[in-house]
């Protein structure tokens, strides 16, 4: 080997003995995710329901859809209230001022959700039979079916439901979460799991608004009208990602039943709350709005 050789060999070893000596790339920083947008809220009574206990709500070309919960059973002792002589729960079309239009009496029990759509009113029952009643106008039952993805005969409670572009959503109690169901083949689609702090875990009715889901939630602990802590929570409805999150004003209605109206949230204050004296809510059994603050 001539020296120009020998000379390009120990250049070529010895760049490769600095490479090696080189030390490693520092670890890039984990990127923090932004921290979750949060506001404020304050409701507004608008109306008082129909008579009896108004636990879900959707919105119809005519009014608002409101369905009546009533206990009976074990659940009207745990809350001190007789069984109801009819145990069939109504759903009642008003207008915008809380005039009664027309009651579709239903076989839904301890309704705690309801949607309108596709020419039917759909009520989520939360005790035994269980499941969504598919009801059309005149009363009649069309099906009963168990909320998908649990055992056929007991698919969970439901807090809440709406109907958006042909699809029937679910605020399923056991699965945690919203749940796309189609509503010819009862087949489950997307699911978006609700995962909140502990103080907010209480879920409740849903609505649409341009792409998103709103939900309500509050804390499972509260034992008053005092004590509860209600908010709501926003998630995109392609992704499930978490959007934002609202706190409501101490003072504020106790939200059950949510929809979307001309770009304003309604809910309604059913008067029965877990843990709660009935009625303990100054709004049981209104209808308000909701604004941002």
């Amino acid at each position: 080997m001539d020296l120009r050789k020998r000379d390009i060999l120990a250049l070529g070893m010895g760049l490769a003995g600095a490479a090696l000596a080189q030390p490693a790339p520092a670890p890039r920083a984990r990127r923090r995710s932004a921290p979750v947008p949060h506001r404020l809220a304050k409701t507004t009574p608008l109306f008082r329901s129909p008579p009896g206990y108004p636990n879900a709500i959707a919105v119809a070309p005519e009014g608002l859809w409101i369905a009546e919960q009533k206990l009976s059973g074990p659940s009207a002792r745990q809350y001190g209230l007789p069984d109801p002589a009819d145990l069939r729960e109504a759903a009642w079309l008003t207008d915008w001022n809380g005039k009664l239009l027309k009651t579709v009496w239903t076989q839904s029990r301890n309704t705690s959700g309801m949607a309108y759509g596709g020419g039917f009113i759909w009520m989520c029952a939360n005790q035994p039979p269980e499941g969504i009643f598919q009801t059309d106008l005149n009363g009649n039952t069309i099906s009963h079916r168990q909320i998908p993805l649990g055992p056929p005969d007991n698919g969970g409670g439901c807090h809440g439901a709406m109907w958006h572009d042909g699809k029937l959503w679910i605020a399923s109690l056991r699965l945690h979460g919203i749940l796309r169901v189609d509503p010819a083949s009862w087949a489950p689609e997307f699911l978006i799991p609700v995962n909140l702090p502990a103080n907010q875990s209480r879920l409740h009715g849903i609505a649409w608004d341009q792409g998103a889901i709103w939900i309500v939630t509050g804390n499972e602990d509260s034992t008053s009208f005092a004590t509860g802590k209600p908010g709501l929570a926003k998630y995109d409805a392609a992704t499930g990602v978490l959007l934002e999150t609202v706190e409501f004003v101490p003072g504020s209605s106790d939200p059950h039943g949510l929809a979307m109206h001309d770009g304003v949230m309604i809910s309604c204050d059913a008067g029965i709350h877990p843990g709660w004296p009935n009625n303990d809510s100054p709004t049981s059994g209104f209808v308000f709005r909701i604004d941002f603050i």
